[in-house]
């Protein structure tokens, strides 16, 4: 039997709504009590009365592909468990371990390990892989950003199911160019599989972004960035993702791949019900700065920003809570959005809102407490503590 814990006078963003002042008990991984007052009983209390802490959902990254020196693509247990361990500090609960365009047999194996590591016995106190976010290798050329152009392969069914099995069937989001031949069909066929179909690296027009969707596409790879932008004459892929209610926008809120300026234009269309925060990190987040590699490419992380040879950028070295920060500061928000946006959205789309996304009796205890600056003091991971920045009473 695990210990019982209880958090007491704070505040808790529950699915309901916000409590100004409350009570949550966790036992063997899950919610098991919320109260107005205090519960009692617990083997250890984490009291914060005298101080303003805010009780949320634990972050859910939907689109990562590293961090703390490791990468998806390094295939291996050891990177993935590396990742698991570092994304707790951010506050993050759980996350799509997210692959790049690459060769099909560096992607195979990628998926592979996912999926053997997924279907393991994980360690106590890590985030949670939820499953793969495979972005790429069926884009444009066009809109390549940081993936190898040299790597960009034709939209086919046959190649995607071949790494679904490979997966084990833990495939849960694909990012892709809809105007690429097969991409229609591609679309059909993942949706019908329970897999979200997002589009990114594109360079379609209104129209054919309209069309995916009528395909069962819902789902926007960081918008702004590597897509057809907004234009009078041709609203794009940006102008369809703002436009279209059926999409699912992510931002990378950073205050680098996205002026905050653009952030609030997208946000007055998305708002809370569209929109969820990624970091579309990679390895060097948490790392000082110099020369990393991001799929065979050397990376320059300098003054916070990760890029190319060429300046493109290559992903960031942004948390979650850095983002949740930002958007907050930014856009003027509440806790109770922040909690849609960094959580509940992600868990939606990903068909595991029953267990996680928000604070409910009976769902799994992935939470993280936040200071009043928005920093992370403690996060928990299906019931047990992973990071605690403070002394814990007991």
């Amino acid at each position: 039997m695990s210990d019982i814990v209880e958090f007491t006078n704070l505040s808790i963003i529950t699915e309901e709504g916000e409590w100004k002042t409350g009570s949550l008990q966790i036992h063997n991984g899950k919610i098991t009590k919320l109260s107005h007052q205090l519960i009692g009983g617990a083997d250890q209390v984490i009291d914060g009365k005298g101080k303003q802490y805010t009780l949320l959902p634990g972050f859910i990254d939907v689109h990562i592909h590293g961090a703390n020196g490791f990468d998806v693509m390094d295939a291996t247990f050891d990177g993935l468990q590396g990742i698991a361990r570092q994304l707790p500090k951010e506050g993050t609960t759980s996350f799509l371990a997210t692959t790049m365009t690459q060769s099909s047999d560096a992607i195979s194996k990628a998926v592979t390990n996912v999926g053997q590591y997924m279907e393991s016995k994980l360690a106590d106190g890590e985030a949670e892989v939820l499953g793969i976010h495979l972005e790429g290798p069926f884009i444009s050329k066009n809109k390549v950003g940081a993936q190898p152009i040299k790597h960009v392969m034709e939209p086919s069914v046959e190649k995607f199911s071949h790494w679904q099995e490979q997966s084990q069937g833990h495939i849960r989001l694909i990012t892709l160019a809809p105007e690429e031949s097969g991409a229609m069909e591609l679309i059909k066929y993942v949706s019908s599989q329970g897999v979200t179909a997002s589009i990114g690296h594109s360079d379609a027009d209104l129209s054919v972004v309209n069309e995916a969707v009528e395909h069962g596409a819902k789902h926007v790879t960081h918008l702004f960035n590597q897509m057809r932008g907004l234009h009078h004459r041709e609203p794009g892929v940006v102008g369809a993702a703002l436009l279209n209610e059926k999409l699912m926008v992510e931002m990378i809120v950073d205050r680098i791949h996205v002026h905050k300026d653009a952030i609030k234009l997208a946000y007055q269309h998305t708002k809370t019900d569209r929109t969820i925060l990624i970091t579309d990190a990679m390895r060097a987040k948490c790392l000082a700065d110099g020369v990393y590699d991001l799929g065979g490419q050397d990376v320059e992380v300098k003054n916070g920003e990760a890029r190319l040879e060429d300046g493109t950028l290559a992903g960031s070295i942004l948390t979650l809570a850095e983002a949740a920060r930002n958007m907050k500061e930014d856009q003027e928000l509440n806790y109770e959005e922040l909690a849609a946006i960094t959580s509940a959205n992600a868990a939606k789309q990903l068909g595991v809102f029953h267990r996680k996304g928000s604070i409910k009796e009976g769902k799994d205890a992935d939470l993280v407490m936040l200071n009043e600056h928005g920093e992370v003091m403690v996060t928990v991971c299906k019931g047990t503590i992973a990071f605690d920045s403070r002394e814990v009473s007991s």
